[in-house]
């Protein structure tokens, strides 16, 4: 069984002329250490359906389930909780705090349940030292290049051990030698925790690395074409 169902997923936004719909009855599954690529030209509706599939927006019809849980089916707080101790995400542009070290930014998904424990504390450290950071704790934002600032988000996003992992354009601000290696680390972090991965990408070199390349087009999700 899937442990992601996505079950003829619709989404439709009001206009004042007729509905705009910019998903159209898309399905899709993923276990456990599996991983896919959604590409498509930009307004194709690829990062709407990574926010309803990250919980961040509703669809109009159909369903997603995780791990057997329908996350919409919860109040607003438990889903908030839902979201952030399950699903974990990767943003293009990082969304660091300025203001905090390296360290501090990885735990910030903790902070919710207030002041993190020793715990968490050394899975963040481990996660950094994975990542290649280990001895850049300590530094902030600003003095890391673009690369190391991706990977700090990689760390960040697995930081509660997450079952689903969603990556927005990860290496979009980066060029492509460092693309490159933040991809491939992005996809060995996934396959040692055994978590679940969708990229959402205009890479193709990203997209590669996946096992799984969707493309989505006129709101249909099909398989990209090989020649692509």
């Amino acid at each position: 069984m899937a442990d992601l169902v996505v079950d003829h997923v619709s989404k439709t936004f009001p206009t004042r002329s007729e509905p705009l719909h910019v998903l159209r009855d898309v399905s899709l599954t993923l276990s456990a250490g599996e991983n896919l690529a959604i590409v498509g030209p930009s307004g194709s509706g690829k990062s709407t359906l990574l926010q309803i599939i990250g919980t961040l927006d509703r669809p109009t019809s159909g369903s997603i389930t995780l791990d057997g849980d329908n996350p919409f089916a919860l109040a607003e707080a438990k889903l908030a909780h839902f979201r952030a101790q399950r699903i974990g995400f990767v943003f293009q542009e990082h969304h660091l705090l300025p203001q905090l070290t390296v360290l501090e930014n990885v735990l910030v998904p903790t902070l919710a349940e207030g002041s993190p424990g020793k715990e968490a504390v050394e899975h963040a450290r481990e996660l950094l030292a994975r990542v290649g950071l280990g001895e850049r704790l300590e530094h902030r934002p600003a003095e890391l290049s673009g690369g190391e600032r991706a990977r700090v988000g990689v760390a960040r996003a697995l930081i509660h051990r997450p079952a689903l992992l969603l990556a927005d354009e990860p290496t979009g601000a980066l060029d492509r030698a460092t693309a490159s290696v933040v991809g491939e680390l992005l996809v060995k972090l996934q396959a040692q925790e055994n978590t679940m991965l969708i990229v959402v990408t205009h890479s193709q070199e990203l997209a590669a690395l996946m096992q799984q390349r969707l493309e989505l087009n006129n709101g249909h999700l099909s398989p990209q074409p090989p020649s692509q």
